[in-house]
């Protein structure tokens, strides 16, 4: 295979537009992109590498240098994920980037350099499966060389025998993806990034029915993954923004170089991929990132938006993607798009919060602002490997800065560390006689599985409300059912609900994990989160309770942790045992002050005052409003009776008043 032969676009599929235009946009607009890019490129042509590109799935922080020759399957510590991320080879395309840059022929000699010898140190073997041939690697091998090799094309580097060492390398990876495909691989997110890898070599190889082949089995593939992997909701079933976006990358990546080389997409992949980017719409964070939720990293998602918004020409996806093409984008959408997307519309989306129902997460918001608030509430199912024991989980951002957050996921080694950051004591939840309703048998499975339950919301203009419980406490003597009720009052009050219900005597735990980036006081009762744009109080309202504050640790980025404050509240009860936890979100150094009363419920047509365990009540008065809210816990009404607290009076097992407009019947959030 020639080198004019291999280029000939006349025999194959058009891949990449003009990259040096792509690099010219890119150093008059993403200026700090660019010196990041020539930075890598410049490490990887001495032989020094290290993982900080921002879509790097396993991030490393000291770099890897080799002096002599490149060993290919090179473990430092006892984290294999090094080898995996290192034969990915994605500093090929940085290489490309920075030859299309600067034109410098270093850039080039070193991806032949590298990629040959990667060719002939590293052939296809029982041993090499393991390592630098595991099956995503090949897939995501089969999309970065085969877009990194367009840069080169008119490099003199790149010679005759090296453009056919790198066709017959990427057909030995079609065949191999081929052969390792099996119907028990296609919920797994490895099989979109495998067949995805299959049909990018199938177009960039010059056309044969080879390559016909290739395109139409990955495309059949795809279709099937599609259907089996994305739910109706649009969430890639894992439970782990990270691993939907990498998927998501994948099947827009699918539909933009279909497209551009008039190859027919199903419509069944083509409606899910449009699903996925509305999951991102429902869950990106004022601050554009994405949440730390299962095995996920504190990632800018707007680059994937960006690219789904000019695909699908949708104003409101654009509205939370750049404003202009970004450095990632550029490369694969072309220098033709910018003014294309220039052009689109923008449209603020509808509606502020979302409930994705068939995932089980939850996103209350106030508005779409980067000052905005948001409460993430998920009761969905685990989601495999890369999910997390999260059941009841919250998240919450206030003024746009982080207050309670994920632990994150730190690394993918079995033992300790990896349990500390996946198991119930690392999420905003509920434990029960200090065990877990999970239980990690290693890195990606678990000996013990919690079914979700009883998920219900309403989004009411100013009043939301969501809740959820699962049964992972069941199997314990006189067994728990735990719940959880969170009630919105905008924008910027939250009432937490827990409900343990049990005829034995159990000692209830719940954590808040906190940004490390503020301060957290805490008093017996109450505690303030000080924050660069927040100060966010929390009010412990349950009698009898003890409260800590305790060291444990958060991690943005793989292989990075840091120490993090967390408080614990705890209390042992015999029957049932709920927590109210109030919390105020307010801008930093507003002294306007909140007060919480806990209040007895009575019964209108009893004149009787309920009992805790049946019902409860709060007034929260703020210098502009008095609000109550009655939380019933369980079927309290006569066919006749209403609930009144504080001169509040209606019917329902969950009520908000607004005392300055009603005290009857209220607004009723769940009936």
């Amino acid at each position: 295979m020639t080198k004019k032969e291999f280029f000939d676009r006349e025999a194959g599929c058009y891949f990449l537009d003009n990259a040096a235009s792509a690099g010219v946009y890119c150093t008059e607009n993403w200026k700090e992109d660019v010196s990041h890019i020539l930075r890598v490129a410049d490490e990887v042509c001495r032989q020094e590498f290290l993982f900080d590109l921002k879509w790097d799935m396993e991030r490393t922080y000291e770099p890897v240098v080799f002096e002599k020759d490149i060993v290919w399957d090179y473990k430092p510590g006892d984290d294999p994920e090094f080898i995996f991320q290192f034969n990915r080879h994605r500093f090929f395309i940085c290489l490309g980037q920075a030859y299309a840059i600067t034109g410098d022929e270093k850039y080039a000699k070193t991806f032949v350099s590298q990629m040959t010898d990667w060719i002939e140190k590293q052939p296809l073997s029982k041993e090499s499966r393991g390592t630098t041939w595991r099956t995503i690697e090949a897939g995501l091998r089969g999309e970065y060389w085969c877009k990194a090799i367009c840069y080169f094309r008119n490099s003199e580097s790149l010679t005759d025998k090296a453009v056919d060492q790198f066709y017959q390398c990427m057909v030995t990876h079609a065949d191999y993806l081929i052969q390792e495909h099996s119907v028990l691989r296609r919920m797994s997110n490895w099989s979109v990034l495998e067949d995805h890898g299959l049909l990018m070599i199938g177009l960039i190889l010059p056309q044969s029915e080879k390559t016909k082949k290739y395109i139409k089995t990955a495309l059949e593939h795809l279709t099937i993954e599609a259907r089996l992997q994305i739910m109706p909701d649009g969430a890639q079933w894992e439970q782990s923004p990270m691993y939907h976006n990498e998927v998501f990358h994948c099947y827009l990546d699918t539909l933009l170089l279909c497209k551009r080389n008039q190859i027919i997409v199903p419509d069944e992949i083509v409606e899910r991929v449009h699903r996925m980017a509305y999951a991102n719409l429902s869950w990106i964070k004022p601050d554009h990132h994405q949440f730390m939720n299962g095995d996920s990293d504190n990632t800018d998602i707007r680059d994937l938006l960006t690219v789904a918004a000019y695909y699908f020409k949708d104003p409101v996806l654009k509205y939370v993607a750049f404003e202009k093409i970004d450095f990632e984008s550029i490369w694969d959408l072309g220098i033709g798009a910018v003014e294309e997307y220039q052009k689109l519309p923008v449209k603020e989306p509808e509606e502020t919060s979302k409930a994705l129902t068939d995932s089980g997460n939850y996103y209350l918001r106030s508005d779409w602002s980067e000052q905005a608030n948001l409460l993430h509430f998920h009761c969905g199912t685990v989601g495999a490997g890369h999910g997390h024991s999260d059941k009841l989980h919250i998240d919450l951002v206030v003024q746009g800065e982080d207050v309670l957050m994920d632990a994150g996921r730190y690394n993918y080694v079995p033992g300790p560390k990896r349990f500390e950051f996946k198991d119930p004591t690392a999420h905003n939840t509920i434990l029960v006689d200090g065990k877990f309703f999970s239980i990690c048998k290693d890195s990606w499975e678990c000996s013990k599985l919690t079914a979700p339950v009883n998920q219900k919301h309403k989004f009411l203009g100013q009043y939301e409300y969501v809740q959820g419980g699962h049964l992972g406490y069941m199997d314990l003597e006189n067994g728990v059912y735990v719940n959880r009720k969170v009630i919105h009052i905008k924008p910027d009050i939250y009432i937490i609900v827990d409900e343990m219900y049990s005829g034995g005597e159990h000692t209830y735990e719940e954590f808040f994990h906190f940004n490390n980036q503020g301060q957290v006081t805490l008093t017996a009762n109450s505690a303030i989160y000080k924050g660069k744009k927040t100060q966010t109080e929390f009010y412990f309202v349950t009698p009898g309770i003890e409260t800590k504050l305790i060291d444990t640790r958060i991690s943005r980025n793989y292989n990075q942790a840091e120490e993090n404050k967390t408080i614990s509240v705890t209390k042992a009860n015999k029957g049932f045992t709920s927590f109210l936890t109030v919390i105020y979100g307010k801008k930093a150094g507003d002294t306007s002050p909140l007060t919480v009363t806990k209040l007895p419920v009575r019964s209108e047509f009893r004149d009787v005052i309920h009992p805790d365990s049946w019902a409860e009540a709060l007034k929260l008065e703020t210098k502009e409003k008095t609000y109550v809210a009655i939380i019933c816990h369980q079927e309290v009404n006569t066919p006749t009776d209403q609930t009144e607290a504080d001169g509040c009076m209606g019917y329902g097992n969950v009520l908000v008043f607004d005392k300055s407009v009603e005290t009857q019947p209220g607004t009723v959030l769940m009936w």
